[in-house]
């Protein structure tokens, strides 16, 4: 089945020239294209795609990651191919604090504008697999390293915004209604995301444990496994786990 793309990118001629080599590939189908942050955000609330391939400077006002955080507000975790020239600590901090930190790549180097080497990355993108150029991983684990590490970076923002009403003690109605989502369904899906985030999903199938755990992770602003027998476990200075004192 071809994957079907939506194709962000200012540059008439570049994006003129993708979307010919692209579809030659007989791989994908660019459903959409667009120049704009703006745009895309309404196509996709009308018409979602199965994979974004997006630059990150654009025309409009929003550029290409603060168009997929208004995306993903909506439709949780949609897979998105990021690239861009940039190379500098403030863009790589801002890409990292977006929360956007699966279910994309991000490349800088002309050679992966390749169609046959975008194609393998939009359909990993699908399949829930990251990538970044090998090019650039230092970079970004530098300025990963800089920055102080806390469960919050692991949530995009919407993720924040429901567990911090979570921890409030609103139901997933309550919590639709203070953020003027129609569905509470899609409250469910993020909560989801945040337990798997958090690796939740991973040593309890009771919603309501998860749903506490994820409250105490908010509040002792630190990762915290619980395994089988319901022991709870934090990093220390070094790396290593050991038990929790239940101090926050």
């Amino acid at each position: 089945m071809l994957l079907n793309v939506l194709m962000v990118e200012d540059n008439h001629k570049l994006r003129v020239a993708l979307k010919t080599g692209l579809v030659a590939t007989g791989k994908v189908t660019i459903g959409a294209d667009c120049d704009s942050g703006e745009t895309a955000l309404a196509y996709c609330r009308a018409t979602p795609p199965d994979v974004i391939l997006m630059d990150v400077q654009l025309a409009g006002a929003l550029n290409g990651i603060q168009a997929a955080i208004a995306i993903r507000r909506e439709h949780p975790r949609l897979p998105v191919v990021f690239y861009s020239i940039q190379d500098d600590d403030t863009y790589y901090r801002d890409f990292r604090r977006s929360g956007i930190l699966s279910h994309y790549a991000y490349v800088r180097k002309s050679n992966y504008l390749l169609p046959q080497m975008i194609v393998p990355l939009l359909k990993d993108a699908v399949d829930g697999r990251s990538f970044i150029d090998p090019d650039i991983e230092s970079r970004v684990q530098a300025v990963r390293h800089k920055d102080e590490h806390s469960p919050l970076d692991l949530l995009e923002p919407n993720e924040l915004a429901v567990v911090r009403l979570l921890a409030q003690g609103l139901t997933n109605e309550q919590i639709a209604e203070r953020l003027g989502f129609q569905d509470k369904r899609t409250i469910s899906r993020t909560n989801g995301q945040i337990y798997a985030a958090w690796g939740l999903d991973a040593t309890t199938v009771d919603e309501k444990v998860a749903r506490t755990r994820a409250v105490i992770i908010l509040q002792a602003g630190q990762l915290i496994q619980w395994d089988d027998a319901g022991a709870a476990t934090v990093q220390d200075a070094r790396g290593a786990w050991v038990e929790w004192k239940g101090d926050f």
